[in-house]
């Protein structure tokens, strides 16, 4: 509208600039030599028609390479783009286009780019800085297009705000196409992401640099990689050269092969195509080049054949290049499996070192109908019996588990073994008794709620087998947050971590993965301003089967009890289990 106003104003004053000039001596409307001005502001009305020009982006080189499903059927986290190695003071430029479904508007379905410290996705110590997704909506914390513990919404800004309605806006469609991207790190005292197309453009100006998150200090690097979701990627060019080397937009042959989860053994009669069927090869092209491929395009034979028992050789063999053609050479690569007898029984000849666990009951979980734990092999040893008769030790890692049923008495767990065959075992289950522990501070955190993440503790409290141990506590709040309220921390007495939990629904760690999390907060602007003085309970149980529960209870300042829960944290050591009372932009006074 604004430029529809300056065109009708330009034109209407170059008219009666042109009237004028009709009764001038020697005017005339049509001559050439018209007055600068007016040849000025119709160049003026026309450039700003023009879209804005594209930055120029200095070093790139090509990559070219697509990922995600071409027909939209990629999940999240099931297609990923190369890694990308920033170190600190550098920026990575990298240019693509992003492939959305048009037959589908649902918002999300676009692509995130995740920003990890230096370590490859899931190995040790791997952890996020966070994702930040294309799509911009009103609302981060329901709508959920940028998450992690080190991506602070506020700075967070877009050009396209999405509406969805019933998970959907039209206006999707328009984050596609070619796709800028910028992650940099130049800046002593900033950190900033930018990704822009011609229809729309996200930002995050973080006015701080990022922390550390490597073990290792010295290493400043980050890495970023893209997930698309129910859309594709056709990756084009970067500034940085990723791990695995750029991909030209030439064809590259198969240089070798190295083979995935080859099965250590497989039943007697089972063919070789389904013994194979979850084998993956992560396939080396010229350049550097990798890719991983599943076992539907690889061709397998074993040596000698299927339909004896013993040790085989398995020999797969790839003959595409990377873009899918017939390869001049095909590469091959060798495993071994055992070919065994037929299994038809298996027996617990040693019960498990710990049979009893426990579990509490609070406020937060006592509408639980169908709660259960996690089984606890450990120390047990299962015989497995083959059609032969013979028999010998199974590998329990190779076992399936029921759940126990958190219910005070004997419970019975089923065992699987391969082809269905199962066995039982008994523990016992009891309910804890809480014991109240006390901080020797009468507060954790500043008054005033400046006290930044980590920068304050309670004091360890030591947690027995078996025990349940609640601490009580006024929790304040600056509110700026979600996560702005306590925070609950397991870890061994050596301060090593097993899981970080918030009063939000969130957390991370080793032993996260697996608990269970749910809260009864609701609507989030509500609950938080209740949790500016509300009246909290922490439970912390260590339930002996090398997992440990944490529950809250929260009594609001609005009249409003909202509860939290993450059960079954796993990796603990039941003999050294400790939790301690952390804060964020908050404050804790105890009573």
């Amino acid at each position: 509208m604004r430029l529809l106003k300056r065109i009708t104003y330009a034109c209407c004053t170059v008219t009666l600039g042109l009237l004028a000039l009709t009764g001038c001596e020697g005017g005339e409307i049509y001559d050439v030599n018209a007055p600068d001005w007016i040849s000025d502001k119709i160049q003026e009305i026309e450039d700003s028609k023009k879209p804005p020009e594209e930055e120029e982006l200095e070093g790139m080189q090509e990559d070219v390479y697509t990922f995600g499903n071409t027909d939209y059927t990629s999940g999240f986290w099931s297609a990923f783009s190369k890694y990308y190695v920033i170190p600190d003071g550098e920026k990575w430029n990298a240019v693509f286009n992003l492939h959305i479904n048009p037959a589908d508007n649902t918002y999300y379905k676009n692509f995130a780019l995740i920003i990890t410290n230096d370590v490859d996705r899931g190995g040790t110590g791997y952890t996020e800085y966070g994702a930040i997704r294309f799509d911009v909506t009103g609302s981060p914390e329901t709508y959920n297009s940028q998450w992690g513990d080190h991506i602070n919404f506020q700075y967070i800004s877009g050009t396209l705000l999405l509406d969805p309605v019933d998970n959907a806006d039209a206006n999707i469609q328009r984050l596609g196409g070619k796709i800028t991207l910028t992650v940099d790190r130049t800046s002593a005292s900033a950190f900033n992401v930018k990704m822009t197309n011609s229809e729309a453009t996200k930002t995050y100006a973080q006015p701080y640099k990022e922390e550390n998150l490597n073990a290792d200090a010295s290493n400043t690097n980050i890495r970023c990689f893209l997930v698309p979701e129910g859309s594709y990627i056709n990756f084009q060019q970067t500034n940085i050269v990723p791990i695995g080397g750029l991909t030209s937009a030439e064809d590259k042959n198969p240089v070798s092969m190295v083979l995935q989860d080859v099965p250590d053994q497989v039943s007697l009669g089972t063919s070789l195509e389904d013994a194979m069927a979850n084998v993956t090869a992560i396939v080396t092209f010229e350049e550097g080049v990798t890719k991983t491929v599943p076992a539907s395009e690889l061709y397998f034979s074993a040596i000698p054949d299927m339909e004896q028992l013993g040790v085989k050789t398995l020999v797969a063999i790839y003959n595409k290049t990377f873009k899918g053609e017939n390869c001049d050479q095909p590469v091959v690569a060798n495993a071994t499996f055992e070919v065994m007898e037929m299994m038809v029984s298996i027996e617990v000849t040693t019960p498990p070192s710990n049979t009893q666990y426990y579990y509490y009951t609070s406020a937060a979980t006592q509408t639980l109908a169908d709660r259960t734990m996690a089984f606890d092999p450990t120390g047990m040893v299962v015989t497995a019996t083959y059609a032969s008769g013979s028999s010998r030790t199974f590998d329990n890692a190779k076992l399936n588990f029921s759940a126990v049923p958190a219910k005070t008495g004997q419970q019975t767990v089923t065992i699987t073994a391969e082809e269905g065959v199962t066995a039982t075992v008994s523990v016992a289950v009891s309910e804890s008794t809480a014991s109240a522990v006390t901080n020797t501070a009468n507060m954790v955190g500043a008054a005033d709620n400046s006290t930044g993440w980590w920068g304050a503790f309670s004091d360890d409290f030591k947690v027995p087998v078996g025990e349940t141990k609640s601490i009580t506590f006024t929790n304040y709040s600056s509110q700026a947050g979600n996560w702005n309220n306590f925070v609950v921390v397991l870890r061994k007495a050596d301060l090593a971590e097993y899981a970080v939990v918030r009063a939000d629904n969130f957390g991370w760690g080793d032993g996260y993965a697996a608990c269970l999390p749910n809260g009864t907060q609701g609507d989030w602007a509500p609950w938080l301003a209740g949790m500016n003085g509300a009246k909290v309970t922490v439970y912390v149980t260590n339930c002996a089967n090398g997992t440990a529960d944490v529950q809250a209870v929260m009594e609001g300042t609005t009249g409003t009890t909202s509860t939290q829960y993450y059960l079954g944290i796993n990796t603990v050591d039941s003999n050294d289990l400790n939790f301690a009372l952390t804060v964020d932009g908050c404050h804790l006074v105890f009573n």
